[in-house]
């Protein structure tokens, strides 16, 4: 048995299987850049205005209770993370470190759903699209080597349909790569600012329990 005959035959099927691949690849991008830019957007919020009252309060004097429900109130990740940590106040601090760091972890799943599948998309599609191409490319050469008439005229329709499979490859790839850039960096800026919100909590129970 010749393999690369067996293959042959398998790619003369033909690559519009291939551009169905692209075409669902693109609809599940399009859904989760949609879905993930709505969520963003819900959570989204002033941070510094947030952190600017919140130590106000918080030097104010307000009760750790008063100023967790404050912060349940609020929608921005940060807030959330504060409400966690004024709640268990009078625990130990191990305790309430350790009760942020689980809603920070919680949260960051949270945030980071469906971006693995953007970059596998972003990385893999234009690999896909490439795939149609060279199948394309095989039919066209041996649409060429059985034709009686041996002129380009043969192949250059079936090498044009052929490198529109690599086209639609970049195309679902590029907003794919941008999407997944732009949301890992918007974690990013979201948990150090959730971190930096339990710092200015944890300092604050500290610095109180210095002063008693």
């Amino acid at each position: 048995m010749n393999i690369t005959q067996e293959f042959l035959k398998i790619a003369l099927l033909g690559a519009e299987w291939v551009m169905w691949v692209l075409i669902a690849c693109s609809v599940l991008s399009v859904s989760i850049i949609a879905e993930r830019a709505l969520f963003f957007m819900k959570i989204s919020g002033d941070f510094p205005k947030f952190v600017k009252e919140l130590t106000d309060r918080l030097n104010a004097g307000e009760s750790p209770k008063t100023i967790s429900a404050w912060c349940s109130g609020q929608k921005i990740l940060e807030s959330t993370v504060a409400a966690v940590g004024l709640e268990r106040a009078g625990e130990p601090f191990r305790a309430i470190e350790e009760s942020m760091n689980v809603t920070l972890i919680t949260s960051r799943s949270q945030m980071d759903r469906g971006l693995a599948i953007l970059g596998t998309l972003g990385n893999n599609t234009p690999f896909i699209g490439l795939f149609g191409t060279i199948i394309g490319i095989i039919e066209a050469f041996n649409a060429l080597a059985t034709s009686k008439s041996k002129g380009p005229e043969v192949v250059m329709a079936a090498i044009s349909e052929a490198l529109v499979a690599t086209a639609v490859g970049l195309m679902v790839a590029i907003p794919a790569v941008i999407a997944f850039n732009y949301f890992g960096r918007v974690v990013k800026t979201r948990l150090a600012n959730a971190d930096a919100t339990s710092r200015i909590v944890m300092t604050h129970f500290g610095k109180n329990q210095a002063e008693g």
